[in-house]
């Protein structure tokens, strides 16, 4: 299966966040996904750290920022507390991996998502996506600089 890709309709989910609150992602954008393999991981600790360093200027952008792996609510929840991430960590632990398989990004053999970003505008379009190889970090500028384009 293919990831999603621009001009497709972004599928619509709810998932906990660390706190166990529900978050749903709607028509509400623009919103950056980040599919993640696993909490306290090398890469994805680094990638994560990047990710909170440029986190206010995302948002003041108006660009929410949405973390997805299949991690339980109980392991984002430590890992959040530890990184003090600003932005949500959501688990998508069950069904395992669903929301990364409706992305196209879910990896069946090691049962972790691949690291799929997507950003997906006001209408629920998905304006940019990238597949990164999973023992490659992605480059958070990337982010901000499609994040302007997309604001203006």
């Amino acid at each position: 299966m293919s990831h999603i890709t621009v001009g497709e309709v972004a599928p619509a989910f709810t998932l906990q966040d660390q706190y166990g609150q529900d978050t749903t992602l709607g028509h509400d954008g623009p919103v950056l996904l980040v599919f993640y393999p696993l909490a306290f991981s090398g890469i994805c600790s680094g990638e994560l750290a990047d990710l909170k360093e440029h986190h206010a200027q995302l948002r003041e952008l108006g660009v929410t920022v949405l973390a997805v792996s299949v991690d339980s609510t109980f392991a984002l929840r430590t890992w959040s507390d530890r990184e003090d991430f600003p932005f949500a960590l959501l688990s998508d632990f069950w069904p395992h991996g669903d929301v990364a398989r409706a992305y196209g990004v879910f990896d069946p053999e090691r049962g972790i998502a691949r690291r799929g970003t997507f950003l997906i505008d006001s209408e629920g379009i998905v304006r940019w996506s990238v597949l990164t190889p999973t023992g490659r970090p992605r480059d958070v500028t990337a982010y901000l600089e499609r994040s302007r384009a997309l604001t203006g």
